[in-house]
């Protein structure tokens, strides 16, 4: 039970910290919807495959890379919505890169129609900063369980 309220907790501070980042109103994004499901995976279930640290941040630049092509260089339908999400899903299984909240990139990416900065800001940057708490998180959490039971 403390493992689901410490993994929640963990979640918490990574949005919030993302959330609180694009509040300052600066030139850059700092969070996407994505990013919730993403820290279910990386601290729900941090020994899952599609939470590794290279699932994480190269299935949400890939993603959002294909995104970034069809928002820019497509006419945004249905068709080229299907056609970028199934790209997406290929590339990510070939590449052993698949984390499935990345799925969603080519869709947000090009119903935003966002351009190549997003791929720095928000995914690049969210993408490695919930992967660096989730560790810092593990690291404290394996200390305390190494500390002497009373």
């Amino acid at each position: 039970m403390i493992k689901h309220v410490i993994a929640g907790f963990g979640a918490a501070i990574a949005i919030g910290v993302l959330a609180y980042l694009d509040s300052l109103n600066t030139q850059m994004l700092w969070l996407m919807a994505p990013f919730g499901a993403t820290t279910v995976l990386v601290f729900g279930v941090p020994n899952s495959p599609l939470a590794r640290a290279k699932n994480v941040i190269l299935g949400h630049l890939v993603t959002a890379f294909i995104g970034v092509v069809f928002s820019l260089y497509a006419p945004i339908t249905p068709l080229s919505m299907a056609i970028a999400t199934g790209l997406a899903v290929s590339l990510m299984l070939v590449s052993d890169t698949t984390h499935p909240p990345a799925g969603a990139n080519p869709v947000l990416i090009m119903l935003a129609q966002q351009g190549w900065m997003y791929l720095l800001s928000p995914v690049l940057i969210g993408a490695v900063l919930i992967v660096l708490l989730a560790s810092i998180q593990r690291r404290v959490v394996a200390r305390f369980e190494a500390l002497p039971q009373h």
